[in-house]
């Protein structure tokens, strides 16, 4: 790979190419019970779990789940959130040569039946609080039988009770069990780890179907075979040569139901045999700050809004928490602002470094170097054995000189089987050897690359193409303004114009004429928003990503 340019500003250490054996994921979790069995897997509100036990639990529970008619292939919904549940359940599916569709805990009804009669779902495991939603759209789905637990079986003893007085009832986790479903830990507490099922699994079988997050159009089922997810968990382990295996401690407040945390936090975590500090709610910023103080976490994988909103917190600003143990955060899901990570670097001494990835591969292809030069608004290099290319949006085969900006394409091991049931999809995406990311980007002389916006995004007043993007980093140079999101609406003159919508610091105002003469002082004129609007909030996927479909939605409803 000696003629990628990228391949010069690699740390010291990261390969340029290496092995991805033929193994499962589960053979990370049993590499790592060899290694280090005693060292603590998971710590959820001080409750510990070992690896050894982590590894007998999921042992336990394929056996259990096999026992209610599991069988290879089967796709089992998985609708947690950060819990040590997920992780049990999680190698469970896996054990049991199931495959992993992991469910947004937040989704309404409509999407979960989406969902899961997409990928053809019978078995279900949740959490008790979503029992009920899930029962009243069974009836329209092939779930046959659902798996369930409560929040407090893994809580400390004190704790569990004050929850069952205190929180079980009034946040729906209290539930009476019906038509056959059962609870997980029945499951668990009927067998032995020598009960688990001996199941032929292969590095090709599918060990997830990830549901990208529809951002773009429909949500599509990502088929992602062990192989491929194995590949990208060894590419984020080669490009961390800081790391300190068996030592280390992560924070996952970023959803394991998302591909991002199910391997930048779990599987990574699991193969440096790290201590995971289980986080359920990610916008509980004074849960996450308690625990990365507490528990001295050294990784904190997470996306810019986090990384934001501990940079303004009262009490950090205060020095009321201890954030120095972090060594290395890799931000994703959405662009990360520089002056966010020169703040956050500042505030904690760790480094925090911008990457990118999709769904589709599966989840991280570039990163910016941990010690070396990290350029403002680049996603960074591509990781070990990725070669990219951009192309021309039109007609994707005339590739790029540097700084031409067109669509990224990208191959390496990492890459995606398809899309379940979407054979044009998958063609349209898969074309000669290649993945076409639907992202518009350039890459400069050094290979460093960098994300313009969404292909669908494109917002085009009077035929001009403005990127959303370039607009919100403007704007978020204005010292009263805290987030912005910036999209294409309808106009009867131009066809389309821009619009911004901002939410400001505590205690700022700006007027919509203030923000389009500061935007007229780095912004072509067709590029400056006709309309500003603020909000209070800005919405954002699960993972914290801009939904600017949602913010498009939002004006339509208002303008009708």
């Amino acid at each position: 790979m000696a003629k990628y340019p990228w391949l010069d500003f690699y740390d010291e250490g990261v390969p340029h190419t290496q092995e991805y054996p033929d193994i499962t994921l589960q053979q990370f979790l049993a590499d790592t019970v060899a290694k280090y069995p005693d060292r603590v897997c998971t710590i959820f509100k001080g409750a510990e779990i070992t690896y050894k036990e982590m590894d007998a639990l999921s042992d336990c529970l394929a056996a259990g789940f096999a026992s209610i008619g599991l069988k290879k292939g089967d796709r089992v919904g998985l609708f947690m959130p950060n819990t040590p549940q997920f992780l049990i359940a999680f190698y469970g599916i896996l054990k049991a040569g199931g495959i992993v569709v992991a469910t947004n805990p937040l989704y309404t009804e409509r999407e979960i039946e989406y969902q899961v009669n997409d990928a053809g779902v019978e078995l279900m495991v949740l959490m008790t609080n979503n029992y009920e939603k899930v029962k009243n759209i069974q009836h329209k789905t092939k779930i046959k039988k659902i798996v369930a637990t409560n929040i407090k079986e893994t809580l400390p003893p004190l704790l569990r009770a004050l929850f069952t007085i205190a929180k079980e009832k009034k946040g729906g986790f209290k539930v009476d069990l019906r038509d056959d479903d059962v609870w997980m830990y029945d499951l668990i507490e009927k067998f032995d780890p020598e009960d688990k099922p001996d199941i032929d699994i292969t590095a090709d079988d599918p060990a997830l179907f990830q549901y990208s997050g529809g951002t773009t159009g429909i949500s599509k089922g990502v088929i992602a075979p062990h192989r491929v997810v194995v590949a990208n968990t060894l590419q984020i382990n080669a490009w961390n040569q800081t790391g300190k295996p068996g030592e280390e401690v992560v924070c996952l407040a970023i959803p394991l139901y998302h591909v991002y945390g199910m391997v930048v936090g779990l599987n990574y975590g699991v193969v440096v045999g790290a201590t995971m500090v289980m986080t359920p709610d990610p916008r509980d910023v004074q849960d996450v700050l308690v625990n990365l103080s507490k528990y001295k976490a050294t990784i904190f994988p997470g996306v810019p809004a986090m990384y934001n909103a501990i940079n303004n917190n009262p009490d950090v600003l205060a020095g009321k928490y201890d954030l120095s143990a972090i060594d290395f955060c890799l931000s994703g899901s959405a662009p990360l602002l520089y002056e966010t990570k020169i703040e956050f670097e500042r505030i904690t001494g760790g480094k925090l470094v911008e990457g990118y990835g999709l769904s589709e591969a599966p989840t991280a292809s570039h990163c910016n170097p941990i010690n070396g030069e990290n350029k403002p608004g680049s996603i960074g290099l591509p990781l070990s054995d990725v070669n990219c290319k951009i192309v021309d949006v039109e007609t994707g085969k005339k590739e790029m000189a540097p700084n031409e900006i067109g669509e990224l394409i990208l191959q390496g091991p990492m890459v995606m089987k398809g899309y379940h049931n979407m054979p044009s999809e998958t063609e349209n995406a898969l074309r000669d050897g290649w993945l076409f990311t639907g992202d518009i980007a350039y890459m400069d002389e050094d290979g460093y690359f960098y994300i313009v916006d969404r292909k669908k995004e494109l917002i085009k007043p009077g035929g001009f193409q403005v990127w959303p993007r370039e607009v919100e980093e403007v704007i978020m140079g204005h010292p009263a303004v805290m987030e912005v999101g910036a999209a294409g609406i309808p106009d009867p003159i131009s066809g389309e114009a821009v619009k911004a919508w901002i939410v400001t610091k505590e205690g700022q105002t700006v007027s919509p004429e203030e923000i389009k003469e500061w935007c007229k002082k780095d912004l072509a004129r067709y590029k400056v928003p006709k309309e500003v609007e603020f909000i209070s909030e800005l919405p954002k996927s699960g993972v914290g990503k801009l939904l600017r479909r949602e913010l498009q939605r939002m004006h339509k409803e208002a303008n009708e």
